[in-house]
Order: C-alpha cells, then structure tokens, then sequence
C-alpha cells in the first residue's frame, strides 16, 4: 500500500485497539466538520466497520453492494468513493476489472494527519497512542528516538533545547508528552534550532501545530525552529 513507510503505514501490525483509536479519531473530526464532510466520514465508517479487512488492508466490495450500505444509488457510490480517494482516505490497490471488483487499502496516514486537530478533545492518551512511533516493521526508514537522546537533549535539562522543551513542558504537559519529548535536537546554527522528529507525519504536526510556540519559547536561544523528518 502506499505510504506504508510513513508514519502509521497502515493499519496492519497496530493491534486491535487501533481500530477502535482511528474511528474515534473520524468520528471526533466528523463532530467538527460541516453536515457535507459528516456524511461522507459516517459513509466511510459505516463501510469499514462493515467490510473492512484489517488483518490484510484489504476492502474489495462492489459498488451495489456499497449502495445498498450507504442508501444511496450507484452514482452516489461512484462520486463518493472518489472523494475518498483524493482525501487519501482510501487508496487504490487494484482497480476493477472483469469480474473483480476494485480492491483498496486504508490511507491511515492521510486519516490520521486530517484528524489530528480533533484528538486533543478525546484526551492526552488518545494523542499520544496515535502520535507514537511505528511499530517494528511498520516503515523501515522510522526510527523512533528516546525522550533526550540528541546532545543537550531534555533527560539533563543542559544545553539550549532541554532549556526550551522544560518551559514548553510547564505550559503544557501533555501536548509535552505527546509531540515535544520524542523530537531530537540536532544543535543550533545560523539562528535556527533544528529538530528531529521520529516520523515525517510527526514533524508535520509540530511544524503545523506547535512551530509557533516553539519559537517564541526558543527567543534568545535562536530566532526560528526548524523540524525535520
């Protein structure tokens, strides 16, 4: 499947809670969403629970089978589907051909960086489940780093990073917990303090989400952050 060397892979390999921890991510960003995305997100659930195979990514069911589900006529179906498709929410393995119908896959990374906004209001468990590192096997090219391993990093509180990751830990513990304590400090130069986060979905998080306060906890150390993957 593509995009299983990022930072969930796919669903296969995450044990069986997480299928329960990435319908609740949908259906919490569905709780946010217009009556349009909500529809298409219980649409989506309604399929997975149904005839998704989790064990091998595999979902393959014909578009009647599909509008039957979903209530709707096969036109619907066709419309649907592809929107789900130019989400990532759901990718391509196969397409259909004679007497088989189309088989895709699960775009969990896709899921998971569209649903992120939404997991804070779950609780600081449920985000740092879902924003952990890869489970051996799942993406070769994802190392997860421990909780101060780069120089100067947090476990002694030295050095330019521990100094910025303790005051960002006392504003806040568990987005703390969940996205500043597996970044790796690489060192500061020219201005910028570099980072590096355990997965690329992981660095984009932060860069979305925390840069900001990054870098004004990081004024008189450096005059930006940069996090990479």
């Amino acid at each position: 499947m593509a995009g299983a060397s990022s930072p969930a892979g796919t669903a296969q390999g995450r044990g069986p809670a997480f299928k329960y921890d990435l319908l609740t991510a949908l259906g919490a960003h569905a709780c946010r969403s217009d009556k349009h995305a909500q529809r298409l997100v219980l649409r989506l659930m309604t399929l997975v629970t149904a005839r998704y195979d989790w064990r091998h990514d595999r979902l393959s069911t014909g578009q009647r089978e599909i509008a039957a589900l979903w209530a709707v006529d096969e036109r619907t179906v066709k419309r649907e589907m592809a929107k789900l498709r130019e989400r990532g929410w759901l990718v391509l393995r196969h397409p259909a051909a004679r007497g088989r119908v189309a088989c895709y896959g699960l775009g969990v990374p896709a899921i998971l960086a569209d649903t992120c906004g939404a997991w804070g209001a779950v609780g600081p468990d449920f985000e740092a489940r879902l924003a952990g590192p890869v489970p051996e096997g799942q993406g070769a090219n994802v190392i997860p780093f421990p909780e101060g391993s780069g120089p100067g990093g947090e476990a002694g509180m030295t050095g330019p990073w521990g100094e910025v990751a303790a005051r960002f830990r006392a504003a806040d513990a568990a987005a703390h917990a969940a996205w500043i304590a597996p970044l790796r400090f690489e060192g500061v130069a020219d201005g910028v303090l570099r980072l590096r986060a355990p997965s690329a979905f992981h660095a984009s998080f932060v860069r979305t989400h925390l840069a900001g306060t990054l870098a004004d906890l990081a004024r008189g150390v450096a005059s930006s952050v940069e996090v990479l993957a």
